[in-house]
């Protein structure tokens, strides 16, 4: 808002001008612009009020009288005005030039609220692009810019550009907006009619007669150079229509701006733009925003349409073009309309959206199509340019920066991330190439895959399979469907159990996976020298092949939990192996000893390989960063190490047989962060010889009892280990005391196990582990209370603490300062001293109680696992079976509601066949689940992982409520899950489960219920002191007997 004050000589004679001139100070001083001009008065004679003002003011002060109120205002504004910035005609030959610079003046402060007045969907969520690119213009500093603005199809950057330009093309002489210019270059004289489009700009003719685009470069640089420009240049695609149409900066007048909007930031880079600027998506707020404009023509969705906005908002991803053509299309149509056009869209995407995101892809040579639609089909495999550099052609480093440049994917910290309806729009592109499934290069959905195994319709067209099932599944397929596909490159299959084997396999793979493999061992004729990485786990496979394979481009294999497995194989065709895991082959016997000669081997895990006895006697491995052979119980002996091993950082012998480390064990030492010695004996080595402050976790454990203790002076030391992160002290038979009071000085330790020991209490300084968040003292069957606990990380992570079978343990763990958690997790099964159910009320009672008063900012979780037979009646909503409902608060957006408590009563299962197995979890350990749908958005949960009950449980999980207030959902539907591993026969199962909302307010009925259930139950502390007098010699001989 302006205001023009014009002063003239008799202007102080009007009272009327005198009073609108303080007004206008006193509405406009600090909230608008005051511009005065000095018509034939000098302002000195204004501010100071001398010359025809003087004699104006005597007047006044005669009629008012002296020192009047209202007279002084009008003194004061005076005096104001005439500080300010503004015109004086004497300093203008002719008043036309005063009234033009006025004119200019005000122009460049309204027209650019005029040039976008009206167009409030364009602004969304442009407001701050804008001043981001204002930044960048600078258009206070003389000299010449080029501004570079990427971003995918349909990002928004003509509509950023065009914003830009219309704000600011009164500040030049010279504006140009060149749009399209992708499509005009391409016709036949594609770039001297743009060169065209730019001179007739400045030289007011429509017929400019050019020759070529040199002469053309040749009158833009004559005609501009000494101009003020501001030209746009919308959607280029090359580099050559920059050197035509832009060439260098000195083609143009100092304070030019040059505006270049683009998919590929590579055409800015090359013009020596070197930071462009990448337009992001909008948010969730703004999409919903843009769309609901569309669609509705307001700013909010209709309540009605609420819960199909955002799934509509959620599959556009921020991407402003498919929100305006999906919204523009539901605009006026009924609810049904809406749901069957979301349907179809799932199905086959919207043909506007998809046929402008096509043009990038259309750009790429073969090479950069075939890895984009890789990524694009199998993104679940392709998540990191490694993967992409193991399974495909050397270029493929160069591709991958490409398809970024071009805004077809991003990168970042290694991770490939591809916008959803870009991924989508490559897939229609597969889809596109073939009705039968059989004749398309890529399969990704499980109906096509299934479709070409059952009816052999695979042909050489197919390059890439990928299935990735949820759970386990057995199917009948005719393999002879991959004789035909003799260009299969790619093939990753995850549970799927077949009958039988293929008998013929590509020889052009470059990554074949495939868990649970039929056959015992790959095909005869199967030589794939392409191939970089091979992945059989849990497969029948009993030896890969016979005699000796050349593969010299082979990377990796990993055979882990292929229990049939027996011998490996001939590595000498296969020199340059990076990765070798046979983790939990448990009846592998043979090693070839040809294993000795892969120098160029970075991991070596033969975990849990039980039938090992033997390796070879010495390995000279300078890649090699982890040697894990722990599980290995029959193995006695490890090689040595010879020559440069630097790298070597895991080095893991628990539970194996090996009584010396190798001679080199010092120099290792150097390079060591993690160190595995659990259940090992070492002889005649002092652990201080070879741990070194840098290393980040360390493991010990399983000593025989009548050995002397070698890990005491250790322990003495571990205040000097002020980078470990990681300290495992399992079965070390580490007693009362064992452990240093100066443990708590381990400041970067994160994870701490001390399962299966003898000692009856913790060092206090355990919370001052700021950055704990695991605690596992399973075992410790003469443990009788925790000490305080530190309540997580600096980031608020929380802490899951592990107390199962602790049948000692009097009370259970208070949970840590609950004001800095977000999530606290607590696992206290079997621990039966501490069992009856009033005993576990008043714990979850204390516990709920406590979440009250302390309730963080924010909190993810809160669970516990205790001992108990019954759930405690303050549930006030309890249902018999595995799931309860529970309606929202009236009051769902009420600040007071803290979450929901939930409750679930779990049982040992008498029919162990009662509940599926599912093989992909530890055969020792249940997962107990609780899925509940998102307050109506979508199907979350949380899952436990416990060991096997002996009596009865209860679950205590606590959620928070939603950050808004539900727009459709009226209830929560809660459903309790106990998963166990195949073939397990012992199960558990949900008896019963309750729920109820919790309040700021509940604090005082908790404590009701803390006394009532205190009183009317047996001390937790009863039975102390007698465990107290228990010898260290009963001790152990009750151990013995049990």
């Amino acid at each position: 808002m302006s205001a023009i004050v014009v002063l003239s000589p008799n202007y102080a004679t009007s009272k009327w001008c005198l009073f609108e001139l303080s007004k206008i100070l006193e509405c406009m001083e600090e909230r608008g612009t005051i511009l005065p001009v000095f018509y034939e008065v000098n302002p000195s004679h204004v501010r100071h009020q001398r010359g025809s003002f003087a004699e104006a003011f005597q007047e006044h002060e005669e009629k008012f009288g002296e020192g009047n109120t209202e007279v002084e205002g009008w003194r004061v504004a005076l005096t104001k005005v005439a500080s300010l910035a503004g015109w004086t005609s004497e300093n203008y030959r002719y008043e036309t030039e005063l009234i033009r610079e006025i004119v200019q003046a005000l122009w460049s402060k309204v027209y650019p609220s005029l040039a976008v007045f009206g167009s409030s969907e364009k602004l969304v969520g442009m407001d701050t692009k804008l001043k981001e690119i204002d930044v960048l213009l600078d258009k206070e500093v003389n000299d010449v810019r080029f501004i570079g603005i990427w971003g995918m199809g349909g990002i928004g950057k003509t509509t950023l550009a065009r914003l830009v330009y219309e704000k600011i093309s009164h500040q030049f002489e010279v504006c140009i907006f060149l749009a399209n210019v992708r499509e005009a270059s391409k016709t036949t004289h594609g770039l001297v009619d743009l060169q065209k489009q730019i001179l007739s700009q400045i030289l007011k003719e429509e017929n400019v007669q050019l020759w070529n685009v040199y002469s053309g470069i040749a009158m833009i640089k004559r005609c501009f150079c000494n101009k003020a420009v501001l030209l746009v240049l919308d959607d280029v695609d090359q580099s050559e229509q920059l050197e035509i149409l832009v060439g260098e900066k000195d083609w143009f007048g100092l304070r030019s701006r040059i505006i270049i909007t683009t998919r590929n930031r590579h055409v800015l880079v090359r013009h020596d733009i070197e930071e462009p600027y990448e337009l992001k998506g909008l948010n969730q707020d703004e999409a919903l925003q843009l769309f609901s404009l569309e669609a509705f023509g307001k700013c909010e969705p209709e309540e009605d349409y609420a819960k199909l906005c955002k799934r509509f908002v959620t599959y556009a991803a921020g991407l402003p073009l498919a929100l305006k053509i999906l919204g523009s299309f539901l605009y006026k149509r009924s609810l049904d309309s809406w749901s069957s056009a979301f349907q179809k869209l799932k199905q086959t995407p919207n043909t506007k959206v998809f046929e402008i995101l096509r043009v990038s892809f259309d750009g790429l040579d073969d090479e950069e199509k075939r890895i984009f639609l890789d990524i694009a089909c199998f993104h679940e495999l392709y998540h990191d340019k490694s993967m992409i550099e193991h399974s495909s052609k050397s270029c493929s480093r160069i591709v991958i920066d490409v398809l970024a440049e071009r805004s077809l994917l991003t990168i970042s910290h290694n991770q490939i991330y591809m916008h959803d309806l870009i991924q989508e729009m490559g897939c229609k592109i597969v889809c596109q190439e073939n009705a039968e499934p059989g004749r398309r290069s890529r399969l990704w959905l499980r109906k096509d895959i299934f479709h070409v195994f059952t009816n052999n319709t695979g042909t050489e067209t197919i390059e890439g399979i990928f299935l990735n099932l949820a759970e386990l599944e057995e199917a009948d397929w005719n393999l002879e469907a991959f004789s035909k596909m003799c260009k299969l490159k790619l093939l990753y299959i995850h549970n799927l159990r077949l009958s039988v084997g293929p008998k013929f396999l590509s020889n052009d793979f470059r990554f074949l996976s495939w868990s649970w493999y039929p056959s015992k061992s790959l095909p005869p004729c199967f030589q794939p020298d392409e191939l970089t990485e091979l992945s059989l786990v849990h497969s029948n496979i009993d030896h890969l092949w016979n005699g000796k394979k050349y593969l010299g481009k082979l990377k990796a294999i990993d055979l882990s939990y292929s229990i049939n497995l027996t011998r490996t194989p001939d590595f000498t065709g296969i020199p340059n192996l990076e990765k070798l895991v046979l983790e939990g082959c448990t009846n592998l016997v043979q090693i070839h000893p040809s294993i000795a000669l892969l120098e160029r081997l970075k991991i070596w895990n033969f975990r849990n390989c039980k039938s090992i006895k033997s390796l070879p006697s010495e390995v000279n491995m300078e890649f090699l960063e982890t040697f894990d052979v722990s599980g290995c119980s029959k193995l006695k002996m490890i090689p040595e190490f010879v020559g440069q091993m630097k790298r070597l950082s895991k080095l893991c012998l628990g539970g194996t047989a090996v009584e010396k480390l190798p001679s080199l064990i010092e120099q290792l030492s150097e390079s060591l962060v993690e160190l595995d010695l659990s259940g090992i004996v070492v002889r005649d080595q002092p652990y201080s010889r070879f741990l070194k402050q840098n290393l980040i976790a360390s493991s010990f454990g399983l000593f025989p009892r009548k050995c002397p203790q070698p890990l005491v002076p250790l322990l003495a030391s571990l205040k000097h280990f002020s980078s470990l992160t990681e300290l495992i002290l399992n079965d070390c038979n580490l007693c009362e005391g064992e452990i240093p009071n100066d443990i708590g000085s381990l400041s970067s330790l994160e994870w701490l196990e001390l399962r299966g020991n003898n000692f009856v209490s913790l060092p206090a300084s355990i919370h001052l582990l700021s950055k704990l968040e695991y605690v596992n003292v399973e075992n410790c069957r003469r443990l009788q209370q925790l000490p305080e606990l530190p309540p997580g990380n600096d980031y608020g992570d929380g802490v899951r603490v592990v107390t199962d079978n602790c049948t000692s343990l009097q009370v259970f763990p208070d949970p840590p300062d609950v004001c800095r958690s977000s999530v606290f997790s607590l696992s206290c099964v079997n621990c039966l001293s501490t069992g009856g159910n009033q005993d576990a009320s008043y714990f979850l009672y204390s516990a709920l109680k406590r979440l009250v008063e302390e309730t963080p900012c924010s909190f993810v979780r809160f669970d516990f696992v205790v001992p108990g037979s019954e759930i405690p009646e303050w549930f006030n909503n309890q249902s018999a079976g595995d799931s309860v409902t529970e309606k929202l608060p009236s009051d769902a957006c009420n600040s007071k509601w803290i979450g929901f408590a939930l409750c679930a009563l779990i049982v040992p299962q008498d029919n162990p066949f009662a509940i599926f197995g599912y093989p992909h979890l530890n055969p020792d350990t249940f997962h107990i689940g609780c899925r509940w749908n998102n307050y109506g958005t979508d199907l979350v949960g949380v899952d436990l992982p416990v060991k096997q009950f002996v009596s009865d449980h209860l679950l205590l999980v606590v959620l928070p409520s939603p950050f808004g207030k539900p727009l459709t959902c009226l209830e929560v539907n809660f459903v309790f899950e106990v998963r166990q591993a195949v073939e397990y026969n012992r199960c558990m199962k949900v008896k019963k489960c309750g729920v109820r909302a919790l309040y700021e307010h509940d604090t005082e009925k908790l404590i009701s219920k803390m006394n009532q259930s205190k009183s009317s139950s047996i001390s937790l502390y009863q039975g102390m002191e007698e465990q107290e007098g228990a010898s260290d010699d009963e001790y152990y001989s009750a151990a013995e007997e049990e």
